[in-house]
């Protein structure tokens, strides 16, 4: 049975380029990065050179860039790092932020911080004008997502992090669904804090990075030895390293042709679920102006009634479709996305949501095979008119 998968947003199969440009670090190259021996200069070459080159495709220092473990260590490092050289007390979030930014920030509020959700639109964003009613001199930081992992919507960060510099506020976003699919531009965002993680387009797991603007005020999250000039300690992973700056190069070098491709199979999927479903499938966030690898749908059955998610998840697993009803950090569990709440869906019609999220390696033959998969599903589980005590 062919699978399909849609669930790149989760993690994304690495590219055989990444992997080729990692395996001499898996090998024969196997020095300690911090090792002064010509085994550790071979491999702290190999670090510097694609710092550099990081840094250059997001338009930053190569003094800037921290390597990490991904995004959730990035997120935790750029808010307490902030949080550790300011004495303000407030913070400024969207309760649609990742849970590797709201999870840290609830335990900045047991601290004794405190943090405030700004209101959103209809599509799940920040509009300038709500974030600069609540900005204040007790603003210690903002931390708000370049694009949403659930959703795809995108924020509009250049405006928002215009009216925090101009406050001398420190702006974090994650831009982990945004880097490697758009443009991500350090000095056209503003930002001075920015997490990302290799997994998400097309590199390894367990790599990521984060960017600190040159002369913000930032405090070392993570202690050890003095690995990342004393700013984050640990032993370098190499091969991870090699492996986020390949994935990240390919994606430059591709972008626009996989944007193009990417886009062309969402609004294929949105536009044949909406053949086959009807008035049965709603779409959130920004399914024309969005992301285009995220799109996000809430299904009902025949009735308008809202159908369980994981029901609808399993049984397109059955079939050999992979998607999901969120993100992928809160698998397993049975609570409704909290992103879906926020929006103002009730639990039932959260619960009913399911993401699909397309890569440069889907085909418009999967795209086919998944509306035609989740209509037959929807069919399967929505009442029969003629089934007893059900009214004709």
């Amino acid at each position: 049975m062919q699978t399909v998968y849609l669930d790149n947003a989760a993690t994304s199969p690495i590219d055989p380029g990444v992997v080729e440009a990692m395996i001499p670090y898996l090998n024969e190259d196997f020095g300690n990065a911090s090792s002064i021996h010509h085994m550790g200069r071979k491999t702290s070459v190999a670090v510097e050179s694609w710092r550099g080159r990081i840094a250059r495709f997001i338009g930053a220092e190569g003094s800037e860039i921290i390597f990490t473990s991904g995004g959730t260590e990035s997120n935790n490092a750029a808010i307490f790092g902030a949080l550790g050289q300011n004495s303000r007390k407030q913070i400024i979030t969207a309760r649609t932020e990742h849970n590797a930014v709201l999870y840290p920030l609830e335990q900045a509020a047991r601290m004794g911080y405190e943090v405030i959700y700004a209101e959103l639109d209809k599509k799940g964003l920040v509009q300038p004008r709500v974030l600069e009613k609540l900005l204040g001199k007790d603003t210690a930081l903002v931390s708000l997502m370049h694009v949403n992992n659930e959703t795809g919507a995108i924020n509009p960060i250049p405006e928002l992090t215009a009216l925090c510099r101009s406050r001398g506020i420190p702006f974090h976003c994650d831009t982990v669904q945004a880097i490697g699919k758009i443009p991500v531009d350090v000095e056209e965002l503003g930002v001075d804090f920015l997490s990302m993680s290799a997994h998400k387009f097309h590199g390894p797991k367990g790599s990521g990075a984060l960017y600190v603007r040159s002369g913000t005020p930032w405090t070392p999250w993570m202690h050890g030895g003095s690995q990342e000039r004393g700013r984050r300690g640990g032993t370098l992973n190499v091969a991870g390293i090699v492996g986020l700056g390949k994935a990240l190069e390919l994606a430059h070098e591709q972008m626009e042709r996989n944007t193009e491709h990417i886009t062309g199979l969402r609004n294929r999927l949105r536009d044949g679920l909406r053949e086959v479903l009807g008035t049965q499938v709603r779409f959130n966030g920004d399914p024309d102006g969005g992301i285009p690898h995220i799109l996000s749908v809430t299904v009902t059955d025949n009735r308008m009634q809202p159908l369980d998610g994981e029901m609808l998840l399993l049984n397109l697993d059955i079939e050999g479709v992979c998607c999901s009803n969120g993100s992928a950090c809160t698998s397993g569990t049975i609570k409704p996305s909290h992103v879906m709440l926020a929006l103002g869906y009730d639990e039932a019609m959260a619960k009913s949501t399911l993401r699909f999220s397309i890569s440069k390696m889907n085909s418009e033959e999967e795209i086919d095979k998944a509306v035609r998969t989740l209509s037959e599903v929807v069919t399967r589980h929505s009442p029969s008119d003629t089934a007893p005590g059900i009214p004709g």
